[in-house]
């Protein structure tokens, strides 16, 4: 049986991560992400390598140890699905969407129609745009058994 490492980058305010997971179980699925807490991402550079008083190298701190992970992360993966949720703009996501794309990997955007213009190059990219977490979950039992919904 086939099996895959699938990354989950974006929005980090709703479980849509969990809604795919869980449609996904006992798929051969392997999934990872980025860090969830929002604080401890935000907050992890100063923690392990002490503090910045400029917030500048506070952030950049822990953006460059959020991108070991990150990168390291899509590297690996088969495929990688990128949410683009309506709450904030995922800067981030957007990024991680354009490295996945530069490595070659199957890119799997997903967002609401209210993105569809400001997400133009990005869907380009990708080889499906969805809407939902169980369209994903699909797409990924269509690759894995061949079986349609």
């Amino acid at each position: 049986m086939m099996s895959l490492n699938v990354y989950l980058s974006g929005e980090i305010h709703t479980d849509w991560r969990d809604q795919i997971t869980t449609a996904a179980e006992g798929l051969g699925v392997s999934f990872s992400g980025p860090v969830t807490d929002h604080e401890a991402s935000d907050d992890c550079g100063v923690r392990i390598l002490g503090a910045e008083p400029n917030k500048f190298w506070h952030d950049n701190k822990g953006a460059n140890l959020n991108a070991i992970r990150t990168r390291n992360a899509i590297a690996a993966a088969d495929i990688v699905v990128v949410r683009f949720g309506d709450k904030y703009k995922q800067w981030n996501a957007a990024f991680d969407a354009g490295y996945a794309a530069a490595l070659g990997k199957s890119l799997i955007i997903m967002h609401g129609p209210d993105h569809q213009h400001a997400l133009k190059e990005v869907d380009a990219a990708a080889l499906a745009v969805t809407e939902t977490p169980e369209q994903v979950a699909q797409i990924l039992r269509y690759v894995l058994e061949g079986t349609l919904p």
